[in-house]
């Protein structure tokens, strides 16, 4: 992967396309000052180098029956490089958990899990997540509603 400095006009690219990624690249273009050739050079090159991994639309989860939402801390009996692979590797085949995060401390990982309701979570509670073998303990939290969601990371521009 090649490395590549950013300058100001690849930062205002990779703001305006963090914030739409729908934009055209005539508006992205415009957006960041330049002309639309080489902003699509420059989109092509930010994809290369690993700034950009993917495009994505952001559905609203309730419209499509996923109610609930669920943190749940997992602690685990193991944790050798087979063990937390094979639980990675599990939480990658689950749908519902749709964040894995590996973390420090008592919590081995912090699951996001999306569910249609309580009763649909706690299935998937007692069937797939505590089933794993070297799960220990699991401790949920219940989202009541989240006040900030900003996807991406702060850019200076």
């Amino acid at each position: 992967m090649p490395r590549i400095k950013l300058d100001k006009i690849d930062r205002k690219i990779l703001d305006n396309l963090q914030k739409s990624g729908r934009m055209t690249n005539v508006k992205l273009a415009k957006e960041a000052g330049i002309s639309a050739p080489p902003c699509l050079r420059r989109v092509k090159a930010l994809e290369k180098a690993g700034f950009i991994k993917s495009y994505h639309a952001r559905l609203d989860h309730k419209a499509l029956g996923y109610g609930v939402t669920i943190f749940s801390k997992v602690k685990l009996d193991s944790h050798t490089d087979v063990d937390l692979k094979e639980f990675e590797e599990a939480c990658a085949g689950w749908e519902c958990v749709r964040e894995c995060w590996m973390l420090t401390g008592d919590t081995d990982f912090l699951l996001k899990i999306v569910a249609r309701d309580w009763d649909d979570y706690q299935y998937f509670l007692t069937n797939q997540l505590v089933a794993c073998t070297s799960v220990s303990s699991v401790k949920s939290s219940l989202s009541i509603r989240a006040s900030k969601e900003v996807f991406g990371v702060p850019i200076d521009l």
